[in-house]
């Protein structure tokens, strides 16, 4: 799978440990950035991410900045996107399979790298279950359609 991972100054320990993770697992992974511990503004890489699984550059995306609202704010303001700030198991699992979530959120603060491991895999590994829950993806993507550009 080809996966799209960025994030600010506070998620970069995190992001690199998950990229490496990603690459292990035989994914083929797009690092947007940050390359260091020096300050940056989320933005810039939350963006990018979300524009490049937008377009279909890339099928999935993953962000991580201190506590993951900041990417999750800024990734879902790009159309098509549903970016999901993920804490634990099952919340990774619901991201999945009722909202189609094509962005993972997570906080590089907040989250140690053992549980961000395992929510990253559980993410992956989860299918979208449709029926009731495609209906509602429906009516987003509607909505989207009309009103953003």
């Amino acid at each position: 799978m080809n996966i799209a991972i960025g994030s600010d100054h506070a998620g970069f320990e995190l992001k690199d440990y998950i990229k490496n993770i990603l690459v292990q697992m035989g994914h083929n992974v797009e690092d947007v950035g940050t390359d260091g511990l020096g300050s940056v503004d989320y933005p810039d890489f939350g963006i990018e991410v979300a524009w490049l699984v937008s377009e279909g550059k890339v099928e999935k995306g993953i962000l991580v900045c201190g506590t993951g609202i900041g990417m999750g704010i800024v990734a879902n303001k790009v159309k098509g996107i549903r970016a999901s700030l993920v804490y634990d198991l099952y919340t990774a699992i619901q991201s999945r399979k009722h909202l189609d979530a094509n962005i993972l959120v997570l906080g590089g603060r907040v989250t140690g790298k053992g549980l961000a491991e395992e929510i990253v895999k559980t993410w992956l590994t989860t299918s979208f279950e449709g029926g009731r829950h495609k209906k509602r993806i429906e009516k987003i993507e509607a909505w989207e359609k009309e009103h953003l550009k």
